[in-house]
């Protein structure tokens, strides 16, 4: 997190909603629809389905929930505003960006169930993404996460043994006939085939792992004299930071964060289960080699208003897909009121990123102080 000041938004949703509780602008209250709830660029990237076909979706559904579309879109305001101030632009640029932003989002909603094209107008490091996510096959998320393609995880820095309670509850977990179902039709196996795990790790993936169930699991599935490796991902669901709507939810974590990401990005959603392991809410899911996140560190001018408008696009279609035509058009004339900043772009929405930032600024700069002097102890 004291990387850069981009690096220190993606982990800081909790103060995020603390900062945005106590500013002083009104936020309209949008259609209630799953939301990201944690809607930085990091966490929008290409994913692939069961079928192997790739979209550009959101990619990370732990704090989604039923709220306000509205914060998603000043969370990625500010994710963008911070990106740009990284790349050295002038503030203007950031000005255009939220126009950008809006105009992309809007054009979202009422294209909900289109999927991204790669001749569509985005930044070039997006295409690049996007072109190195198609041609992606196993042996290329065998190497990028386990080292290798034999059937087995490396213990080191990422990956830590596990004790044999948890290796135990885990063989429990794939044994139980509604997940072994899951992994054979993933893996594109007959029910009848059998599913070994033939390892598994603690998976540290960075300071929100710790105290926490994370775990890779390498999974073979064989039909006869044929066998398919598949890569999972067990993760613990904690409750949401972000804000929700009174409306009915999942009590439990783990069937919120599937019950979302089937709403919003059902390329990931669909390849998800909601499971119970060593009495905590977990979500399974597979691994695809054509998931990876969106990499943005530079960006030039023409490129920051292209991301932002290609981005928002992304979020606007998936809280689209939730809106009938009414609420849709409700909620774009909403977006769409002037006002007197000439701005286009709704004022709300650059007041809480211009508070946001400030905000932002102050507490990193305090987070890269106790960093420093933490490393001179």
């Amino acid at each position: 997190m004291a990387t850069s000041a981009h690096a220190y938004v993606r982990g800081n949703t909790l103060k995020f909603y603390e900062w945005l509780e106590a500013s002083d602008t009104t936020l309209p209250q949008g259609p209630p629809v799953w939301i990201c709830g944690d809607c930085h660029l990091g966490n929008l990237g290409p994913l692939a389905d069961m079928d192997g076909r790739v979209d550009i979706q959101i990619r990370d559904l732990d704090q989604t929930v039923i709220g306000n579309p509205a914060h998603d879109l000043i969370r990625l305001g500010l994710s963008l505003a911070m990106a740009a101030r990284g790349s050295d632009l002038p503030g203007v640029t950031t000005a255009r960006m939220i126009e950008q932003m809006t105009a992309g989002y809007m054009h979202g909603l009422e294209h909900p169930g289109r999927r991204v094209d790669i001749d569509d107008p985005m930044p070039a490091s997006v295409r690049t993404v996007i072109k190195a996510s198609v041609s992606r096959k196993w042996r290329h998320l065998a190497r990028e996460r386990i080292s290798d393609v034999k059937p087995t995880i490396p213990l080191g820095r990422r990956f830590w043994a596990l004790s044999a309670e948890e290796k135990t509850a885990i063989r429990a977990l794939f044994d139980d006939p509604a997940l072994h179902a899951m992994v054979t039709g993933m893996l594109r196996r007959d029910e009848r085939s059998t599913v070994t795990v033939r390892d598994a790790a603690y998976w540290m993936k960075g300071c929100s792992s710790l105290g926490r169930l994370r775990f890779a699991v390498l999974v073979e599935v064989r039909d006869g004299a044929s066998h398919r490796l598949g890569l999972f991902d067990i993760k613990e669901a904690v409750e949401a930071a972000a804000p929700r709507s009174v409306v009915s939810m999942p009590r439990d974590n783990a069937e919120r964060v599937v019950t979302g990401a089937r709403a919003i990005a059902p390329f990931l959603g669909d390849r998800m289960r909601a499971a119970r392991l060593l009495g905590r809410s977990v979500v399974v899911r597979e691994l695809m080699p054509q998931d990876l996140k969106l990499q943005i560190d530079r960006l030039s001018r023409a490129e920051a208003t292209s991301a932002a408008r290609f981005l928002a696009g992304v979020v606007g279609r998936a809280h689209g897909g939730q809106m009938d035509d009414m609420l849709r058009r409700s909620w774009r004339d909403e977006l769409s009121r002037g006002d007197a900043t000439e701005l286009d772009a709704p004022f709300w929405l650059w007041s809480s990123v211009v508070d946001l930032v400030a905000d932002h600024e102050a507490a990193y700069l305090e987070h890269c102080r106790r960093y420093a002097l933490a490393e001179a102890a």
